[in-house]
């Protein structure tokens, strides 16, 4: 299982990896094999920081059998804090 560290910097990885892929359009979203792909991530851990994110109201996910993310999308509070995120980025 995952530290609470590791948690927290998979979720933010979700965010970012979601966020460039779909360059900000909540229309737009990435399969969760591209997303767990693209991460390097446990699957045990990226259904985690899925379901967290989802139940936090930043995205949504469309799940497989075996609790696996079919499809992951932002919504638009999660655009609206990745853009907040990358203001203060400069």
């Amino acid at each position: 299982m995952a530290t609470l560290r590791e948690r927290k910097t998979y979720r933010e990885q979700v965010l970012q990896v979601l966020y460039e892929a779909v360059e900000g359009n909540r229309l737009l979203g990435i399969t969760g094999a591209k997303l767990g792909h693209d991460l390097r991530m446990p699957e045990q851990d990226l259904a985690a920081a899925c379901t967290y994110l989802a139940g936090e109201g930043l995205i949504t996910v469309d799940w497989e059998p075996g609790n696996t993310p079919a499809m992951v999308t932002l919504t638009h509070e999660g655009i609206r804090r990745m853009e907040a995120d990358e203001e203060e980025r400069g």
